[in-house]
C-alpha cells in the first residue's frame, strides 16, 4: 500500500475495476495481507461525491442487492487513471 502516494492522480494506473448497477470501484493498490484496496469509487452514479480512498476486498466481495453482486470486469486491461472517462468525469484526476 501507499506506492501511488506521490504518483500524480491522472498517472495512477489501475489494475482492475470492479462494478454493480451504477456504482464502480477502480482499484490501483492491493494489500493481500489485510484484503484492502487503495482506488477511486464512484456509488450510485454520484460522480459529485466520487473519491479517492480504501476499501476491504471482502466487504464488497461480500455486497449483495437484490440477490446481484459485484462483479469484476474481466476485460479490464490497466491503464492510468486519466484514460477512465468515470475518474475524468468525477474529479478524480
Amino acid at each position: 500500500m501507499y506506492s501511488t502516494e506521490h504518483t500524480r492522480a491522472k498517472d495512477v494506473m489501475i489494475y482492475e475495476h470492479f462494478f454493480l448497477f451504477g456504482s464502480d470501484w477502480y482499484i490501483a493498490e492491493y494489500n493481500p495481507k489485510d484484503k484492502v484496496m487503495f482506488g477511486y469509487a464512484i456509488l450510485n452514479g454520484d460522480y459529485q461525491n466520487a473519491e479517492w480512498g480504501c476499501m476491504s476486498y471482502t466487504e464488497l466481495r461480500d455486497l449483495n442487492v437484490k440477490g446481484f453482486e459485484v462483479d469484476r470486469d474481466m476485460y479490464w486491461e490497466p491503464k492510468k487513471a486519466q484514460y477512465i472517462d468515470k475518474i475524468v468525469e468525477g474529479g478524480g484526476v
